[in-house]
């Protein structure tokens, strides 16, 4: 088999040009199709990872199974024209959380079916995410036990992929793992991972590959998840302030071949994601951060189209989005919290942005599909992208950007992915 392209990750940071790669999370087809335009015109490569909750054998939120999600990402590449061999899929939080309401053997079977169809798609990063407690266990599983758990996941993929041509997977390890999605309460301050936490973590996977008869798998593993100081909540974002991280860093030259994975680095500055790579965050974890972006253009472009066509609509698409979301909360509810204007405000402004749960929804994806229509083939005047769409308006000044509905979504959406690109290198 081939190697991965992350294999020497450990060693970009002594490079001159690339130094970590952002990890793109996300299922939303104009968020990937953005990610590819903007990795073509880098000429570098690209890392697409799906959720567990997103992407499994049951089809997850998406209604994708990970062979759909590889075709899914293929075809934006054939539009976009980004080349496959420059493309890396990976799974993000492998392991029992979509089913840990279940018992720990039910959700476990669930975990092993799910890798078994992630190595078999080719998804070549493999993040094991066995650190919660299912049904009747605590909330946060001893680091013996979460080992033990991944390493048993990592041999379902070995197995799986056993005599098969292609890329050998890679995989990410931790035992303190961020929830998908950000947090579900505000936050003040983060205890950042200990060193001697870091170092134990990956000597007790080291331990359990062994005893699961997958060392060599080991000699994959390239890094492991840990808390910089770095997250976000409904509200409110923790900024990395790299002294408090610096002796988690320092534990990488005991680390050799490893390095860390950033999970929620949503809405961290350019400076702090360079620093971050810089300290040996190599992987910068991506998602709610892109559709936040996304979901700020559509409502700009929902602005701009009822102001240029009243009455055109039965609804705006904002009317359309809470009214959807009030009626199936399942998404959101347990996320936010305060009186009812509160909420409302969350439901439609959060950092954590749970409104990317429903856009595939039909009556959503529907009314998306209204307003597009609605502007289709109209130069937007500068004034109104200055009022509605601000980001935009100097590129849109400057002719960089066509002041059509399309290129203004994938351009919002670039604005962030340019941060990730340029601190990653």
């Amino acid at each position: 088999m081939q190697t991965s392209y992350l294999s020497d990750i450990s060693t970009w940071r002594e490079r001159a040009s690339i130094k970590g790669i952002p990890s793109i999370c996300s299922a939303h087809p104009t968020v990937i199709e953005a990610a590819m335009l903007h990795a073509g015109r880098k000429g570098c490569h690209l890392l697409v990872e799906a959720t567990c909750n997103q992407v499994n054998q049951d089809g997850g939120y998406t209604g994708m199974t990970p062979a759909d999600f590889k075709s899914f990402v293929e075809t934006i590449a054939a539009k976009t024209g980004f080349p496959l061999d420059r493309l890396i899929l990976g799974g993000d939080h492998l392991g029992p959380n979509p089913w840990k309401t279940l018992p720990a053997d039910d959700a476990m079977a669930k975990a092993c079916e799910m890798i078994k169809a992630y190595a078999e798609a080719g998804f070549t990063k493999l993040h094991l995410d066995t650190s919660m407690g299912c049904a009747g266990e605590p909330v946060a599983l001893p680091d013996a036990l979460t080992a033990e758990r991944a390493a048993r996941l990592a041999a379902v993929a070995e197995k799986a992929l056993q005599g098969k041509p292609g890329v050998k997977p890679v995989y990410i390890v931790g035992t303190e793992v961020p929830i998908p999605g950000g947090a579900m309460e505000e936050l003040d301050v983060l205890e950042v991972t200990k060193p001697e936490a870091a170092l134990e973590t990956i000597a007790v996977h080291r331990r359990a590959f062994e005893a699961a008869g997958v060392k060599e798998a080991f000699s994959r593993v390239i890094g492991a998840v840990v808390q910089p100081g770095v997250e976000f909540g409904n509200e409110n974002v923790i900024a990395y302030i790299p002294q408090k991280a610096a002796a988690l860093s320092a534990a990488l030259s005991d680390l050799p071949g490893l390095v860390f994975e950033a999970h929620s680095t949503d809405y961290q500055s350019r400076e702090a994601l360079r620093q971050l790579v810089l300290d040996g965050f190599a992987i910068l974890k991506v998602g709610p951060g892109l559709t936040f972006a996304l979901r700020e253009a559509y409502y700009g472009l929902d602005r701009i189209a009822e102001f240029l066509f009243p009455g055109k609509r039965q609804e705006t698409l904002v009317a359309v989005i809470e009214r959807v979301l009030t009626a199936d909360p399942g998404n959101w509810e347990k996320y936010y919290h305060g009186s009812e204007s509160e909420r409302h405000i969350q439901r439609h402004f959060s950092y954590s942005d749970r409104i990317r749960y429903y856009w595939p929804h039909p009556e959503i994806a529907a009314a998306v599909t209204s307003l597009f229509a609605l502007l289709e083939g109209i130069d937007i005047p500068e004034t109104l992208i200055s009022q509605y769409l601000r980001p935009s308006y100097q590129s849109v000044r400057q002719g960089k950007i066509a002041p059509r509905a399309e290129a203004l979504a994938l351009d919002a959406i670039d604005l962030v992915l340019e941060d990730y690109f340029e601190a990653c290198r």
